[in-house]
């Protein structure tokens, strides 16, 4: 018990000094899981202009369908992010600076993610009881207010894929282990590790760098 708690506070101290210098990709941007007035006023445009969005101040999946459509319709990049360019479309305004949403969701996904450490694998398993890997990922962003689908190979269809070189902590990092194609999920924490619910040590951090991991991973993808 002594050393899982401290396990715990050594990852959360690791993310915090890692999430310190890589919040700058969120600036500029509104993506999957933001909240707030700005969103429901960017929902409310989308809505005006005839797009089926429900115009409740979440970021979800929906919406970002409708902003790739609408960037589709300006000449926009498609990428379902909301930046200077689709904004100013949108609203006919300047965007205000947007750099501590993800970062903020991210460190409580994060931090929500080490409270997990321990919990037992259960193939199905969707709760503290017991978690698959698709599971847990799952629970620990549905308990932020983000919403996934529930089987790894449906999860790396959602987010932006990211490199690599990109990851930043509360990225979702994908493995082809036991099947073709993603079939494991963790969650990225920073300096090259992610936690995940492992088959043999349920929850767990690993590291990128591992022999098993590095040789199955397949990508990323930025669901905030």
């Amino acid at each position: 018990m002594i050393l899982l708690r401290f396990l715990r506070a050594l990852m959360v101290v690791v993310f915090l000094l890692s999430i310190s210098v890589s919040t700058s990709y969120a600036a500029g941007q509104f993506r999957v899981g933001d909240q707030g007035t700005e969103i429901a006023e960017l929902q409310d445009k989308l809505v005006m202009l005839g797009y089926d969005v429900m115009a409740d101040g979440a970021f979800g999946p929906a919406m970002a369908e409708a902003v790739k459509d609408f960037q589709k319709s300006q000449g926009i990049k498609a990428d379902g992010l909301i930046g200077p360019a689709t904004y100013s479309a949108l609203l006919g305004k300047d965007m205000p600076d947007v750099t501590t949403v993800a970062s903020y969701l991210a460190g409580r996904i994060v931090t929500a993610s080490m409270d997990y450490i321990g919990v037992p694998y259960v193939f199905g398993g969707t709760s503290p009881y017991g978690f698959d890997c698709s599971g847990y990922v799952q629970y620990v962003f549905a308990n932020a207010g983000v919403s996934l689908p529930r089987t790894a190979d449906v999860q790396f269809e959602v987010g932006t894929p990211v490199s690599t070189a990109e990851l930043v902590p509360g990225d979702l990092v994908f493995f082809s282990t036991y099947t073709y194609g993603a079939s494991h999920v963790g969650i990225y924490v920073g300096d090259g590790n992610f936690i995940h619910a492992s088959s043999s040590q349920g929850v767990t951090i690993s590291s990128l760098s591992q022999a098993y991991y590095s040789s199955r991973y397949i990508g990323a993808r930025r669901i905030l």
